[in-house]
C-alpha cells in the first residue's frame, strides 16, 4: 500500500498567549488542513482579544538555534513567516532561509497589530522588503501594511499591487482587502504579470483576530500539498471565511475574538 507523507510546515512567527493569532493560530490551521506543524518563535507578546500590551523579541542567536535544529533534522516542505520584531531577527531568518532553501516560503509582513500596536521596527521592514520578499513564493500584505511599504495611502489597489511586486523584487503578491470598507472582501493576486481577483461576502463578525496569520499558514500548507498559487489562494480564502463563519460557537475574550480553526470537527452544531 502506498502511503502519502504528510507535509511538514514550519511557522516562523511570534507567540499569542490568548491563542488567536501568531504561532498558536498557525499550528491550529496547519493541523486542520492536514499538515504537520512546527514553530520557531521570533517574539513573545502579551496580548488578548482586546489588544497587544507588550512584546519581547527573541535573540537572533536563539532564533538561529531553533531553525538549525529543525532544518538539520526535519524535511521542511513549506515555511510561513510572520512577526519578526527587529532587524536582527529578520536578518537571521533571511540568512537561514538562504542557507536551507525551503521549496515554499509564504511571507506575511506583520507590522502593526489590529489594535494599532507597532510590532516591527523600521530597520526590520527594510530587511523584509529587500531580503525576504524577493525569495518568497508569495507575500501577503494587507492594506495598512502595503501603505507602509509604499509610503502612502492605497487609493488604487491594482496599481498598489503592481508597485509592491516591483518593490519586492518581482515576488508574487496577494494584497488582502479585509480592511477596506465594502460589502465584499476583495483579495488581489499579482502573479507573473497577471491579476486575479478573489472575492467573498463580508461576514459581520467580531471574530477576526488572527485572520492574516490563519490565511498565510493555510496558504503555506496548501502550496506544500501541491496546489498552484491561485488554487491555494482560493482554498485558503474559503477556509478563513468558514473559520470566521463558525466562530460564533467560541466564547473567548471580550474583544475581537479568534477564528474557529477546527470548524470541520464541529459542523452540525449550532453556531
Amino acid at each position: 500500500m502506498t502511503c502519502t507523507k504528510i507535509k511538514n510546515i514550519l511557522s516562523i512567527a511570534g507567540s499569542d498567549p490568548s491563542g488567536g493569532a501568531g504561532i498558536q493560530a498557525d499550528l491550529k490551521t496547519i493541523a486542520a488542513l492536514g499538515g504537520y506543524g512546527m514553530a520557531a518563535l521570533t517574539a513573545l507578546t502579551a496580548q488578548n482579544t482586546q489588544g497587544v500590551t507588550g512584546a519581547q523579541v527573541v535573540d537572533a542567536s536563539f532564533i538561529k538555534a531553533q531553525l538549525d535544529a529543525i532544518f538539520t533534522d526535519v524535511r521542511v516542505d513549506a515555511v510561513k513567516i510572520g512577526m519578526l520584531g527587529d532587524e536582527y531577527a529578520a536578518q537571521c531568518v533571511a540568512d537561514m532561509l538562504e542557507q536551507y532553501r525551503p521549496p515554499v516560503i509564504v511571507l506575511d509582513p506583520v507590522i502593526v497589530s489590529t489594535s494599532g500596536h507597532r510590532l516591527t521596527s523600521q530597520a526590520a521592514i527594510e530587511v523584509i522588503q529587500n531580503r525576504l520578499a524577493p525569495i518568497a513564493t508569495l507575500v501577503t500584505p494587507n492594506i495598512p501594511e502595503s501603505e507602509v511599504f509604499l509610503r502612502g495611502a492605497v487609493l488604487d489597489v491594482e496599481r498598489a499591487g503592481e508597485n509592491l511586486v516591483q518593490i519586492f523584487g518581482g515576488a508574487p503578491v496577494l494584497l488582502k482587502g479585509g480592511h477596506a470598507k465594502s460589502d465584499k472582501v476583495e483579495d488581489w493576486l499579482f502573479l507573473k504579470g497577471e491579476k486575479h481577483l478573489f472575492e467573498t461576502d463580508r461576514i459581520d463578525s467580531k471574530n477576526t483576530h488572527g485572520t492574516g496569520c490563519t490565511l498565510s499558514s493555510a496558504l503555506a500548507t496548501m502550496l506544500a500539498q501541491g496546489q498552484s498559487v491561485p488554487e491555494a489562494v482560493q482554498g485558503a480564502q474559503s477556509y478563513v471565511w468558514q473559520a470566521i463563519y463558525h466562530a460564533g460557537i467560541l466564547d473567548v475574550g471580550g474583544g475581537h475574538g479568534p477564528l474557529c480553526h477546527n470548524y470541520q470537527t464541529i459542523e452540525g452544531r449550532d453556531v
